[in-house]
């Protein structure tokens, strides 16, 4: 029993330094670890930042060229009929959006959901106009429907995608 009782003393304090020094390096090991991931994230950062600032750059852009009134004036032509005008405004504002497609990488799924909608609500608005009229009309036509149908808006979808690139910026900062 006296063995014991030896044994005891002397393996109780090993186990305790073990267990201290064990949890100290754990510890230790662990907050440097934490450490290492924020200097990679800062890295990280530092690269995907700009990239990020680019894409919100390029999508407010993509947004003001597929508004319908800019749209029209860099598409419309003396002598165009209805048909064709909405024929121009629809694959202008589809390309601007194909253009920027690759944009979604760097952005949130919801602003990008944002982004398709309010493109895709762009589309229609012209389609559902257009077809109001006669296609053989003059475009002027399509013109004044088109930018009375915006008027008529209080805020377009276009301008909804714009507030919420703005918002979703604002927040790397």
């Amino acid at each position: 029993m006296e063995f014991f009782l030896e044994l005891l003393k002397l393996t109780i304090p090993a186990v305790v330094v073990g267990a201290t020094a064990y949890f100290l390096l754990k510890m230790l090991l662990d907050e440097r670890q934490r450490m290492d991931l924020a200097l990679l994230r800062n890295e990280a950062q530092k690269v995907t930042l700009p990239l990020r600032l680019s894409a919100y750059e390029r999508l407010m852009l993509l947004c003001d060229r597929a508004d319908i009134a800019n749209t029209l004036l860099r598409v419309r032509m003396p002598g165009m009929k209805v048909r064709e005008l909405r024929g121009v405004l629809l694959m202008a504002i589809n390309q601007e959006f194909e253009h920027n497609v690759s944009q979604q990488l760097y952005v949130s799924d919801t602003l990008w959901q944002i982004v398709r909608m309010a493109k895709n609500n762009t589309l229609g608005m012209v389609t559902m106009t257009g077809q109001e009229l006669d296609p053989e009309s003059d475009a002027d036509e399509l013109v004044a429907a088109l930018l009375k149908a915006v008027d008529e808006q209080q805020i377009t979808p276009l301008q909804t995608a714009i507030m919420a690139v703005r918002t979703e910026a604002g927040k790397l900062f």
